[in-house]
């Protein structure tokens, strides 16, 4: 499967922006998704990740009640709606994908990676 990460951009603190993650092949409605980010001189860190049932979802705390991880089968998307925004959420967003289908929050678990798209969040 080939992941195509979109919707980066430039926003101001408490600003929205949503990504999609676009991917080839019929059967990737089976597969789990995940969005991690990594900033400038920092590690790679999970953000948020959704089953190939729509109902499991997982987010990393800093993210809860500001980020929706989810999904349209018939576009083969994945959507991040981010909300209110931070300045410490600016940071390169990669999609990964999984055919386990099981939303885990670990890189590892993700065979599958798209291309990042830069979020930048002014102060």
């Amino acid at each position: 499967v080939q992941l195509q990460a979109s919707g980066g951009g430039l926003v101001q603190t408490g600003g929205s922006l949503r990504l999609s993650c676009h991917a080839s092949g019929r059967t990737f409605s089976r597969y789990a998704v995940g969005w991690f980010r990594q900033a400038p001189g920092k590690e790679r860190e999970f953000v948020a990740a959704i089953g190939w049932r729509a109902g499991g979802t997982v987010y990393q705390d800093s993210v809860k009640g500001r980020f929706t991880i989810s999904r349209n089968h018939t576009q083969n998307t994945v959507y991040l709606q981010m909300n209110s925004l931070r300045p410490e959420d600016t940071a390169v967003y990669y999609c990964a994908a999984d055919s386990a289908g099981i939303a885990y929050n670990t890189g590892r678990r993700y065979p599958y990676w798209g291309q990042g798209t830069l979020v930048t969040v002014s102060s």
